[in-house]
């Protein structure tokens, strides 16, 4: 019984939290397990949307290392939700609209050889080719590397054992990625920022206007870091978000 419970523990748990996402979670779905060529994984896709609008568009998707599950909607509440269920010794909790680079898995295996490090993220790039975007690509590098706090569209992953002792994402209606990291930190964890980069999608910030939403979430990223409660932060998003922007 013993040897049967080890072997049914998953190196890798991908943890995908959406809300109205049916236009590309089977595209998401299908880059996660190509990605992941030969490594042993799972896919947890948590819907915010108790109606399962967005898991009804992968219904047809048998594959059985894809799990789809409901819940409460709020990214953090989803991600928890997520890793409660996962059997992997590694969380990876990823958008769903961005995407790994190749041989994502192989790469965060050798980064976690070491025993010190609790958890990590990817570089950041942005799916455009206007010169704006290279040049928040670049100072989120910067950011990344200085602080060691890398943000939820890095692709972060950590050790669920971590994860476990720190109780998993707080209950926050913003920023919950980077209160993880943070805690980490606090807790003297080594976090690593890979150089291969993840691809996410330029929708927000061109929704929103590039100046005007990398400004706001620059001075939103520094009032959560000077103390300010998520809440408080929280009036200063759009209203109509169906997600939180992006906290560049």
């Amino acid at each position: 019984m013993m040897m049967k419970a080890i072997s049914m523990i998953l190196p890798y748990s991908v943890i995908i939290p959406v809300f109205r996402e049916s236009s590309c979670i089977k595209d998401t779905i299908r880059h996660v397990l190509d990605v992941a060529a030969g490594a042993v994984i799972e896919i947890i896709v948590v819907d915010g949307d108790l109606s399962g609008g967005t898991i009804r568009e992968i219904r047809d998707i048998r594959n059985g290392r894809v799990r789809k599950v409901l819940s409460e909607k709020g990214r953090g509440m989803q991600l928890n939700r997520g890793a409660s269920l996962a059997q992997g010794e590694i969380l990876l909790f990823l958008h769903a609209d961005t995407r790994l680079p190749e041989g994502a898995f192989d790469k965060i295996a050798v980064s976690m050889k070491d025993q010190r490090i609790v958890g990590g993220a990817f570089r950041l790039a942005i799916d455009s080719p206007r010169l704006p975007f290279r040049l928040i690509e670049k100072f989120v590098a910067c950011r990344s590397r200085i602080l060691g706090i890398p943000y939820g569209d890095q692709g972060i992953f950590v050790r669920k054992a971590a994860f476990q002792t720190l109780e998993g994402f707080r209950n926050v209606p913003i920023m919950e990625d980077l209160d993880l990291m943070r805690r980490i930190r606090r807790c003297k964890g080594r976090i690593v920022i890979l150089d291969d980069p993840v691809v996410t999608s330029a929708r927000r910030w061109e929704q929103e206007g590039i100046l005007y939403c990398t400004l706001r979430n620059w001075c939103l990223v520094l009032f959560f870091l000077l103390g300010v409660p998520p809440e408080k932060l929280l009036k200063f998003y759009p209203s109509s978000r169906t997600a939180p922007p992006r906290a560049r």
